[in-house]
């Protein structure tokens, strides 16, 4: 069976742009990925971060449940150890009743910010030990089963809401393994340990009520348009901008800084590591993006590939997300 075809949506606010508009850019982007074939669109909890909009991340989803119709929307993902497992359980229960059969629940571990902002927070820094643990307690709620006397997550929803983990390291896959749950990989941004954790994840899954055989979602980045040189005129400006952001968030930021200064950094020890992290990045018209997914799917023999459309124009990002469904052959 051909690959399915998913979407990250970072929520990103643009320079000049508000959260507003960033929230309505993200019904657009969901409306056109249900009119375009793809199986779901989900959200990341990022905090303290000027370009991301998708901080309250349950409240983005309800908010484009209601304006869309048979996509799926989940969290990609809480990190729920910034958060007590009753509360999620509440949210998504809440949101699985509004929304019966198009709720996900993807979790990680990672604080998803800065030292600073953990503390703001109230997330004490040894609070990711208890990670499996939570997981195991936020399924017990989410299926009316708690693991705590007395205590239930209300509403229960009557559909149980589908959890998935998270990862980037071999840690999230041998859980998900141990777990029985479905795997998704961030590779869009954190691509090094990919095949190594794929084959854990394999090689050690251990079947459970939720899921029967390994389920491996891969992210991956993407620039598609009409030509290669627009496409391309699109990645060299997003992820500049994804630069300058870096930058200023470094205690000796200071000023504005030009492309060819930029350029400069990413060219430099320092930022061809930040580089890096966006190896896997499909870029040009629809036969090379179809190409690069293509072996991108294959070399990690990936159920599902969650695709991050980074394209700063909103016009630009949507017309990217129909063209790549279209070279996948997914669209109606």
């Amino acid at each position: 069976m051909p690959v399915a075809l998913s979407i990250l949506d970072l929520a990103p606010i643009a320079p000049g742009r508000t959260a507003r508009d960033s929230f309505a850019a993200s019904v657009d982007l969901a409306r056109t990925a249900e009119r375009s074939g793809y199986t779901r669109v989900w959200y990341a909890e990022h905090h303290n971060m000027p370009t991301i909009a998708s901080s309250a991340t349950s409240l983005v989803i309800g908010h484009v449940a209601e304006h869309t119709e048979t996509i799926r929307l989940g969290a990609g993902g809480i990190m729920l150890p910034n958060h007590s497992p009753l509360v999620i359980a509440e949210q998504f229960g809440t949101l699985e009743t509004l929304f019966p059969g198009r709720i996900d629940l993807g979790l990680g571990r990672a604080p998803g910010t800065d030292r600073q902002t953990m503390r703001a927070i109230r997330r004490d820094a040894t609070s990711s030990d208890t990670f499996p643990q939570d997981v195991l307690e936020l399924q017990g709620y989410l299926r009316g089963e708690s693991r705590i006397e007395g205590v239930q997550a209300v509403p229960t929803a009557p559909t149980e809401v589908p959890l998935y983990l998270l990862g980037s390291s071999l840690f999230g896959a041998q859980l998900a393994a141990r777990l029985g749950l479905p795997y998704a990989f961030a590779s869009h941004f954190a691509p090094d340990a990919l095949h190594d954790a794929v084959a854990v994840y394999r090689e050690q899954f251990q079947p459970s009520e939720q899921l029967s055989a390994p389920y491996l979602i891969a992210g991956v980045n993407v620039f598609a348009a009409e030509d290669h040189d627009e496409a391309d005129a699109q990645r060299r400006i997003s992820y500049r901008n994804r630069a300058r952001a870096f930058i200023k968030r470094g205690p000796a930021a200071t000023g504005e800084y030009t492309d060819a200064e930029i350029d400069e950094f990413l060219a430099s020890p320092g930022g061809e590591q930040l580089s890096a992290m966006t190896r896997y990045t499909a870029v040009g018209n629809p036969d090379e993006v179809r190409a690069f997914l293509e072996s991108f799917a294959a070399s990690t023999g990936a159920d599902e590939l969650i695709t991050a459309h980074h394209a700063e124009q909103v016009e630009d990002r949507l017309r990217s997300v129909e063209l790549t469904a279209k070279a996948l052959g997914v669209a109606p």
